[in-house]
């Protein structure tokens, strides 16, 4: 009897299996039913959802949507859409170029053709590495902005390609214009794109949202190609729908772009973003959130910006961060060697102030939270001196009371406050104070 128990229990009459995908516990699918009988084994499962969900794994990332940022569904479509009317626009201006450069014309010379296309591509390329040269730190600090006037650089370029059969006498001319055009997109767009990768990746997988970028804007151009040929082959002589269509599509282009980069949320700190958070928290005593941000700050320059704005978004722009000390004039270095014998005597920068601008010194072992804590500072003092009132001493306090308060504020909110993204401060200083009954060694 006991033997017979044992058995029973070794052997139940069903066992059911369940097969489930995913790598989030909480965004799990079921895939397969397996049951088990002492004498069967049946499986159900659905193909459908086995085939689909391996299709959708080849263009979003693994783990989605939980393992990328809330901002990141919005920001591709939107940028798929962009990237769409973008290969629809390059057939039209291809078709233009070409027919510039005589293909199709038996007075036309292979070499000819050759040695323009070599020229448009070499301007192109030393283009590019001008930009580099002169704009690539700046780009991480202000990818919302650098992503969009890649753009618009990419819509000159086009542009330029569409008009130059128009004037052949400046063929040339124009033509390497637009590939010099084209070239600043390339690395703007392609450093931004980076950022907002590192931005995106909710479980160090930067490199699968990478990829998986790559699967879906070789579908976008695809058929944006296939749109593009169908396009150029109706419009096809007539200029006038040729030039409506390239226009709209623009049009589009642009305020797909716009609503791209309006949808990124990011929570890293610029000098506009700081400026931002700083002000609010002096007057309200909390900190907003990164989307509540996303909504207040510039995505175009500040230049194309109405100036009777609100102080509170052009306040950084009264600061500047890593000053060369040897650019001071004799009375601004008087007041840089009082300041550090007196306010900033064992910290690791130096703000001074003049006309309303407040210039950091760093000091030469200073860190990356010391970069963000000067300024920080420095936006402190430059409300205090647009206020008239006393700037260094107030500011001081206010540091000492509320900056260790404020970070902790801004980390529970979901910012990163690692370091400040602005351009390299790459100046420097150090500065020894003594006074004058010391002795010198």
């Amino acid at each position: 009897m006991e033997e017979e128990h044992s058995k029973t229990h070794l052997s139940p009459e069903y066992t059911v299996i369940e097969e489930w995908n995913g790598t989030a516990s909480s965004d799990l699918t079921k895939t397969a039913t397996i049951t088990i009988t002492r004498d069967s084994v049946q499986k159900s499962a659905s193909r459908f959802n086995n085939f689909s969900r391996r299709f959708l794994d080849a263009f979003v990332p693994e783990g989605f949507p939980s393992s990328v940022t809330p901002d990141y569904i919005p920001f591709q479509i939107w940028d798929s859409l962009q990237g769409l009317s973008t290969y629809m626009r390059t057939m039209l201006s291809t078709q233009a170029l070409l027919s510039a450069i005589g293909v199709g014309e038996k007075s036309a010379t292979v070499i000819g053709a050759t040695f323009q296309w070599f020229l448009r591509d070499l301007t192109g390329m030393l283009g590019g590495v001008l930009f580099t040269f002169y704009q690539g730190a700046n780009l991480d600090s202000n990818a919302k902005m650098w992503r969009l006037v890649a753009d618009l650089m990419n819509d000159i370029g086009m542009l330029m390609d569409l008009v130059s059969p128009l004037f052949p006498s400046a063929f040339l001319l124009i033509v390497c214009l637009g590939s010099i055009s084209r070239s600043f997109t390339g690395v703007a767009s392609g450093a931004t794109r980076a950022a907002l990768t590192q931005h995106f990746a909710l479980q160090d997988n930067a490199a699968d949202i990478s990829a998986k970028e790559g699967s879906q804007e070789t579908v976008a151009t695809m058929l944006g190609m296939a749109l593009g040929m169908f396009l150029a082959r109706i419009t096809l002589g007539h200029s006038l729908a040729i030039w409506f269509c390239f226009l709209f599509l623009t049009i589009f282009h642009m305020y797909a772009n716009y609503k791209a980069v309006r949808c990124l949320s990011l929570a890293t700190l610029n000098c506009e973003r700081s400026s931002i958070l700083l002000l609010h928290f002096m007057e309200t005593g909390q900190v907003l959130t990164p989307t509540q941000v996303s909504a207040m700050e510039h995505v175009l320059p500040l230049w194309m910006t109405s100036r009777s704005t609100n102080r509170v978004k052009f306040l950084h722009q009264w600061v500047r961060l890593g000053i060369r000390i040897s650019s001071f004039n004799c009375s601004e270095m008087l007041d840089l060697s009082h300041l550090a014998g007196s306010h900033y005597n064992k910290a690791k920068y130096i703000l001074l102030e003049k006309k309303g601008i407040v210039s950091i010194v760093m000091h030469k072992d200073s860190t990356a939270a010391d970069v963000l804590q000067a300024f920080m500072h420095a936006l402190v003092m430059a409300d205090l001196v647009h206020k008239d009132r006393s700037a260094h001493l107030e500011s001081q306090s206010w540091m000492a009371k509320y900056y260790e308060v404020f970070v902790l504020k801004l980390q529970s909110s979901g910012w990163k406050t690692e370091r400040l993204l602005s351009p390299s401060v790459v100046w420097k200083a150090n500065w020894l104070s003594r006074s004058s009954d010391e002795k010198l060694d």
